[in-house]
């Protein structure tokens, strides 16, 4: 079932637990005029996972040197609790040797069949997949040589009889000043961070290719998104958290900036959130051990204070009265 009005797809599998197909397919479905189709793994492709993927549906139909920016997220819903669902989101291009990208470990398969873990329910598993269309690029025809062409990005309206219209995809800003800088124009509250990154990275996006200040935005909202990710305290961040970020590095190269620096980055804070993981188990260790070793002490200390009392009693001097 699809909802053109917030670009959301919802794949229902029924009598899920008596599949037999290691991959089964759902149908083919159109979001942002581009037919798309959903891809899962019931028994986990090799891993013990349910996998799930997204697909260009008509992709062996496409012209040569097709490419899709995107941005698409994939939830296996929790049907107790939406609280429970498990969303997983990245940016990534499709193109002609990737037309199927996703995710390998979605959801443990233990967890998915567990009796009231609310994944399963009635044998039915439901599935929403939500697709932006960030920027689609095709090859021109050979009679225009094989320079490539940036389509304009389509948005679906619906009317009020229910029929959708196409109009162009167009974004109003009001009373919001944008400035340039190295050919990116930025909102002033940006201008001081990313006056910084190219002061310190002067090279890091000379090979960008996109001449759509729109779509150079969103390559400046992921960067600026990533490096304020990398700023968090390094337990504040989820794993889902480090999927993104390594999602929004591998966008940005893709796309044509030099980010080597900030992958660095994102592995250092790895780093960091391994050695706080580790130090507060070892914390809490010494914190038991502590506990246990003060309340010797302070046992220890109370005997030490009686015997004190016991030799101060027995070490007087018995008067004259006492001796007679």
């Amino acid at each position: 079932m699809v909802n053109e009005a917030d670009n959301k797809f919802t794949w229902v599998i029924k009598d899920f637990s008596s599949l037999q197909s290691q991959r089964i397919y759902s149908d083919g479905f159109l979001i942002g005029g581009y037919k798309w189709c959903l891809i899962a793994y019931p028994k986990g492709a090799q891993v013990d996972f349910l996998s799930l993927y997204l697909g260009v549906a008509d992709h062996e139909s496409l012209p040569l040197g097709w490419r899709r920016n995107i941005k698409f997220s994939l939830k296996v819903v929790n049907q107790f609790s939406e609280k429970s669902s498990i969303l997983r989101e990245a940016i990534e291009c499709f193109d002609q040797k990737t037309p199927f990208l996703g995710f390998l470990k979605i959801l443990p398969l233990a967890k998915l069949h567990s009796k009231d873990g609310g994944f399963l329910v009635n044998d039915e598993l439901k599935i929403v997949a939500e697709i932006n269309v960030l920027e689609v690029t095709v090859q021109s025809d050979a009679s225009e040589g094989s320079q490539e062409t940036n389509q304009p990005i389509k948005k679906t309206k619906m009317t009020d009889d229910g029929t959708g219209s196409s109009d162009l995809h167009k974004e109003t800003q009001v009373g919001k000043e944008t400035i340039d800088i190295n050919g990116f124009q930025v909102s002033a509250s940006q201008v001081a961070s990313v006056r910084c990154i190219f002061e310190r990275h002067r090279d890091f996006a000379s090979k960008v290719r996109s001449n759509n200040q729109h779509l150079k935005s969103t390559y400046i909202n992921v960067l600026l998104g990533l490096i304020e990710t990398l700023c968090q305290l390094p337990e504040k961040l989820s794993d889902d958290d480090f999927d993104e970020a390594s999602a929004a590095v591998s966008y940005l190269t893709q796309v044509g900036f030099k980010v080597d620096w900030l992958e660095t980055k994102l592995e250092e804070v790895k780093e960091k959130k391994t050695k706080v993981f580790t130090g507060k188990a070892e914390l809490q260790r010494m914190d038991e051990e502590y506990k246990v070793l003060n309340k010797k002490c302070l046992e220890l200390k109370d005997l030490v204070e009686k015997q004190n009392a016991d030799v101060s009693a027995a070490n007087v001097a018995l008067s004259f009265s006492d001796v007679v």
